[in-house]
Parts: C-alpha cells; structure tokens; sequence
C-alpha cells in the first residue's frame, strides 16, 4: 500500500504542472487588459500602463511569467496580487473558500444521504412502483437545468411560501445554505440514485449473494455487508470526483441566492480579466481533484478486498 501511495503521489507531480500549464495558458491568452480595465473607458497615458504591466510581470514572456508563478506557489505559498485591489490572491480565495466549502459540504452530504437512500430502495425494489417512481424522479431532475430548478426552488419557498431568505446574508449562516445546497446537489443525487440502484441491481443476482442466501445469513447482513459493499464502488469514484465539481461548479447557484464563494469570484475575475485570481482557484481546485481521486483508489480496497494495491 505505501509502495502505491508514494508512486501515485509521484505521478500526480506531471499531473499538476501539466494542468496548471494549460489553465495559465488559456487564461492569459483571453483578449483583453486587465491592468488598462482598471481605468475604465477614460484611460491613462501609456507610461503608466507600462509601469503597471511591468510591476505585475505581465511584460514578460508566457513561459517565464508561468515560472514566476509556480516557484511562487512552491516555495512562498504565494499565489500573486490581485491587480484591481492589490489584496493577496490567498487572502481573496480565504475570504471566499469556507463559503463554498460550507456549501458543497451540505450538498455532499444530501447527495449522499438522499442519492443513497433512493439508490437502496430503488435497487431492492427493481422493476416495480417505487423503482420506476424513482427512476422518473432522477430524470426529472437531470433534465431540469440548474438554474432553472435553482429559480423555482426560490420562487416557490422563498417568495410564495416565505419559508426561507431569497438570498443569502453576508453571514451565511449554515440554515441559510440549506437552500442552495439541495439545488448545488440536486444533479448529483440523481446520479447517485440511479448508479446505486443500477449497481445493486447486478449484484443482487451476481453468485456471490446466491451463496450468501444459501448459507443462511441474516438479510440483513447479506445486504449491509455483501450487497453494498460491493455495489458501492462505482458510487464512491463518482463521489470522489463530484467534490471537486461541487466546489468549482458553484457559479449559477452562488449567483442565484447570492452566496459569495469561489464561483462568484471566479465570475468577477473573468469578468475583469484578473487572470492572477482565475489561476490560482484553479490550482486549488486541481490539488483538491488530485487529493479526493487518492483517497477513492485507496478506498476502493476497504470497499472490496479482492482489490489488493502492489
């Protein structure tokens, strides 16, 4: 096991710079100036645009401002300046990233607390009234848009019923998340559901759990331990990799109820072409991408031991 975690943490090294490489590139190939945006439609005389390109290094060539930027990363923890404020990029992503990480979080957790349980049920019960009813219901909610379902869930219980805030305060308090985080995982859930239910589904006539029945073991032993551990092995790699998503793919929700996290940062950096703050959530995200795919190799041999790591 330890053999494999040092050669997958080797291998996430090209991984990395790899994709910071692209992401950088892309980034600053955007048309646009971010340093001429700070002075609107009036302008300034063009030494001072020079001046100001020149502290931020973006006089320099692509490849050598990408290299600023990782020894930067790797041996200061620095992350840049933004242009606009002059703020720290990791003191912006700290002010925005516990928002979002509370808000995936609860979303986390009701995908896999409600995608599971309609999974498990969905599996027992295959081919009858509660399967379909569930397989019509996740397909409702994977066709529906997120933004869509995000303005009927605000409409009906914030403006009609007046069960919750139609946005978020600047506080965000956990009660206040609640909302956005079932639209944020709403999608996931169905997914869940439907891989849970489609994984239990072959493993309930799989030989295995013919064998277990005809030992005599308890159902409920047969299910909890034989059924599900097995069936949730292609639920975890999609979870594994939804972390990542929930916490970059915040944006239409975020907007939506007003919640001040990486997604909308995100946004306004597109939007003023800070390109600094845009790379540096990226990177983050890829490390957390990186971390979660580990930790689901590594479950996967917890999960079924026939799964053994050289």
């Amino acid at each position: 096991m330890g053999r494999y975690v040092a050669r997958r943490l080797l291998q996430m090294i090209p991984v990395f710079f790899g994709t910071t490489m692209l992401i950088f590139m892309m980034v600053y190939s955007l048309p646009g100036d971010p340093v001429a945006g700070l002075f609107g439609d009036k302008g300034t005389d063009p030494a001072t645009l020079a001046a100001l390109r020149h502290q931020h290094g973006l006089d320099l060539p692509k490849w050598e401002q990408y290299y600023n930027y990782m020894t930067g990363i790797l041996f200061h923890f620095d992350f840049g300046t933004q242009i606009r404020s002059g703020r720290e990029i990791t003191e912006v992503i700290g002010s925005a990233f516990p928002v979002t990480l509370r808000l995936a979080f609860l979303a986390f957790a009701i995908e896999i607390v409600l995608g599971l349980a309609l999974g498990i049920v969905a599996g027992l019960k295959a081919g009858k009234f509660a399967d379909n009813l569930i397989l019509i219901l996740t397909l409702l909610i994977i066709s529906m848009p997120v933004f869509v379902l995000g303005f009927i869930v605000k409409t009906v219980f914030a403006v009609q019923l007046g069960w919750i805030q139609p946005n978020v305060s600047n506080k965000e308090t956990w009660s206040e998340l609640i909302a956005p985080a079932v639209v944020l995982g709403s999608l996931s859930l169905a997914y869940v559901a439907r891989l849970t239910r489609t994984s239990m589904a072959e493993n309930l006539r799989a030989d295995y759990m013919r064998t277990a029945v005809a030992k005599g073991l308890p159902k409920r032993r047969v299910i909890g331990v034989h059924l599900m551990r097995n069936s949730m092995i292609p639920v975890v790699t999609f979870l594994g990799t939804d972390i990542g998503a929930l916490m970059g793919g915040a944006l239409v929700t975020e907007s939506i109820f007003n919640v001040h996290g990486v997604g909308g940062l995100i946004y306004d950096s597109v939007v003023r072409r800070e390109g600094m703050t845009v790379v540096g959530v990226v990177t983050f995200l890829v490390v957390v991408y990186l971390i979660a795919s580990l930790l689901v190799d590594l479950l996967y041999a917890v999960m079924d031991p026939r799964i053994r790591y050289a």
